[in-house]
């Protein structure tokens, strides 16, 4: 496909980009949609900025391509009417013009979100969804639209990473990043001790592109991405920190009064913190890769630690381009609220 059309949305977002930049430089022609004006200038590369909710551009944009990677999304924190109409409306329109024009192929990048809160570890793609919030609600129902798709005979591949991390991610690790610069200690539930697997995005973008080129009969599932090595929160949290050098240390907090007071934040509109994630950061939260090692021969070349620290640096490098913002995308630093002052006490 070296020499094909891609189309991806979402193309100036944080994933997108990084896409972008790779298809580019593997030879593709590649077309970026975003309501954001397009990150990179490149002679392959054409940008359209608009909804992808729009049918016109769609049918427009898509003509022609040989694949679309659908990466557009909303993230956890925006409110529950516009989480549901990005994701859902949005993926219905990407595949519903898919159809119209003939692409044959959408990878659509979908979230280990989707089981919940699962309590089986590792999590296989074979465990049941179960949303528990307006995100992993529009996550499963846009996994069913895929399916209903598939079911027509369109190669849908669908991708589930775990958190993805990596130069131009900010959002909530930004907070780490700046306590730690300022040599302040780092909160953790508990005593930090649950392992909870990260990705780096550029193990992300080696899936995408395996499952472009990949046979329509191996390309055509559902798989969890995550990395193969990682430890603890307080492992990884601590490794910033030491990276830091400035003697910050993971700091332990009761676990119980913790959740009551951050839940209690989310309701007022004083936190970015919301509940799943409190939740999440409890237990042990990692899926199984098997699938994707043997069906994709995919090997993940960054452990936790290795796209934390990766982040880490090009925040420190980067942070006084990127410190406003008010974490409307997972480029942006998320308004810290009521936790800034939480600061005194770290």
């Amino acid at each position: 496909m070296s020499a094909e059309r891609v189309v991806v949305t979402g193309a100036s977002g944080m994933l997108g980009s990084h896409l972008v930049r790779r298809l580019l430089d593997t030879g593709h022609r590649v077309h970026g949609v975003d309501l954001l004006p397009a990150v990179h200038t490149h002679p392959d590369l054409t940008h359209s900025q608009g909804d992808i909710r729009d049918g016109a551009l769609l049918d427009r944009v898509l003509a022609d391509s040989a694949a679309v990677v659908h990466c557009a999304a909303a993230l956890p924190s925006y409110p529950a009417e516009m989480i549901r109409s990005i994701i859902v409306d949005g993926t219905r329109a990407v595949l519903d013009a898919a159809r119209r024009v003939e692409v044959p192929r959408v990878v659509h990048i979908s979230s280990t979100a989707v089981y919940g809160l699962p309590r089986l570890v590792p999590t296989p793609e074979e465990h049941p969804r179960v949303p528990v919030d307006p995100y992993t609600r529009a996550k499963v129902e846009a996994e069913l639209l895929v399916e209903r798709h598939r079911a027509d005979g369109l190669c849908v591949p669908v991708l589930r990473p775990k958190t993805f991390l990596g130069p131009g991610r900010m959002g909530l690790f930004a907070m780490l990043f700046e306590w730690a610069e300022e040599g302040r200690n780092f909160p953790v539930l508990g005593r930090g001790d649950v392992r909870v697997q990260m990705f780096a995005v550029e193990d992300l973008v080696d899936a995408v592109l395996i499952v472009l080129a990949a046979p329509d009969d191996v390309a055509g599932d559902t798989y969890n991405l995550g990395a193969a090595e990682f430890g603890t929160l307080r492992e990884d949290f601590q490794a910033v920190l030491d990276a830091a050098g400035r003697g910050g240390r993971v700091v332990g907090l009761p676990a119980g009064p913790a959740l009551a007071a951050l839940a209690a934040l989310e309701r007022s509109g004083l936190s970015p913190v919301y509940g799943r994630l409190l939740h999440k950061l409890r237990a042990d939260s990692y899926v199984s890769i098997d699938k994707a090692r043997e069906r994709l021969c995919f090997k993940p070349r960054f452990a936790n630690r290795d796209a934390i620290l990766g982040t880490y640096r090009w925040w420190r490098e980067n942070r006084h381009a990127t410190a406003a913002g008010g974490g409307r995308t997972s480029r942006e630093p998320w308004r810290q609220g009521a936790l800034s002052l939480a600061k005194i006490f770290f």
